[in-house]
C-alpha cells in the first residue's frame, strides 16, 4: 500500500469510526492518556498542538490545563473527528480549542516555533512515516518546547492484536502495516532523537481493556477502531466470520461474561533545543 493510499484509508476509516470511538475506547485508553497528560504537564497560557486529536479525549483536558490565556490546536486527519471537536466545544462553551483537519506529517498551516507543547495520543502508528510527524512537531515548537507521544506497545503484550490478521485475511492489502513497530523496544525513543528531540524520557505501562460483553468488545474492535472502513465493506457473512474469529482470539481474557483484554502503551517525552 502506498503512503498516499494508506493515508486515504486512515482518513475515511476514522470518519466511519468516529460515532463509535468513545463508547469503544474511552475507558480502555484512559491510562495511556492520563500518563501522557502527566508527562506533558501543560501550563496556563501555553499554546498546545494535539495531533490525531480524535474526539478530544486529550485535547479537552489540555484546554483546561492551559486555561483561557492558553490555546489548544486540535488536528486530525478525519473530518468527522474534527467536526466532533467543534460541536463538543460549542456545546460545552469551550473557547480555547481550535480544530481543523490536517495530516500529522504535514503541518504546513502551522508556523515554525509557534507552540510550547505538542501531543499525540496513539496516532503515530497510523502515519505511513511517523518520523515525518515527529519532525513536523519539532519544527512547530519554540526553543525548549516539548512533545509527548503515546503509542501502543509490543504486539505480544496487546491481547486484541489479532484483529489485524483477521481483517487482513479478508481484504486485498494490510489495514495497518507495521502498527506495533514504534512500541517495540526503544524504537519510539530512537526515532524521536533522530527527529530533533533530546532529554527523552519514556514510560511503558500495562492496562486492561474492559468490555462488559461480546457485543461491546466487537463494536470497539470493528466499528470504533482502525479496521472500521474495511469492516463496513464486508458482506454480512464475512462480518460474522470475522467477528467469530476475533471472539475466539480474545476468549482467554473472558471471565463471567466480561473481558479484561491486556494492553501495553509506550509514552515518551522530549524537548527541542
Amino acid at each position: 500500500m502506498t503512503p498516499k493510499l494508506q493515508t486515504r484509508v486512515q482518513r475515511y476509516g476514522w470518519d466511519k469510526a468516529a460515532p463509535y470511538y468513545d463508547a469503544g475506547w474511552k475507558d480502555s485508553l484512559a491510562p495511556a492518556q492520563q500518563s501522557l497528560l502527566e508527562m506533558a504537564a501543560a501550563q496556563a497560557g501555553e499554546t498546545v498542538i494535539d495531533l490525531a486529536c480524535g474526539t478530544g479525549l486529550v485535547a479537552f483536558p489540555l484546554a483546561q490545563h492551559v486555561g483561557d490565556s492558553g490555546s489548544v490546536i486540535a488536528t486530525d486527519l478525519s473530518d468527522a473527528m474534527v467536526e466532533h471537536i467543534r460541536t463538543e466545544s460549542s456545546q460545552r462553551g469551550i473557547r480555547n480549542v481550535q480544530a481543523f483537519r490536517a495530516n500529522a506529517e504535514d503541518l504546513s498551516d502551522i508556523a515554525d516555533q509557534s507552540s510550547d507543547l505538542v501531543t499525540c495520543a496513539l496516532g503515530l502508528m497510523y502515519c505511513p512515516e511517523p518520523s515525518n510527524a515527529m519532525r513536523e512537531a519539532a519544527r512547530t515548537l519554540r526553543p525548549g518546547g516539548r512533545a509527548v507521544f503515546a503509542v501502543w506497545g509490543g504486539r505480544r503484550e496487546c491481547g486484541w492484536a489479532d484483529i489485524f490478521p483477521i481483517v487482513d485475511a479478508r481484504v486485498n492489502s494490510d489495514v495497518c502495516p507495521m502498527f506495533f513497530r514504534l512500541g517495540t523496544g526503544a524504537t519510539l525513543e530512537r526515532e524521536m532523537a533522530e527527529s530533533g528531540f533530546e532529554d527523552i524520557t519514556c514510560r511503558r505501562i500495562k492496562a486492561d481493556l474492559p468490555y462488559a460483553s461480546d457485543r461491546e468488545a466487537l463494536d470497539a474492535a470493528f466499528l470504533g477502531g482502525p479496521v472500521a472502513l474495511a469492516y463496513a465493506r464486508f458482506d454480512e457473512a464475512t462480518k460474522q466470520a470475522a467477528e467469530a474469529d476475533y471472539l475466539t482470539s480474545i476468549a482467554p481474557f473472558k471471565a463471567n461474561g466480561q473481558y479484561r483484554i491486556p494492553g501495553e502503551f509506550v509514552i515518551c517525552s522530549g524537548r527541542v533545543k
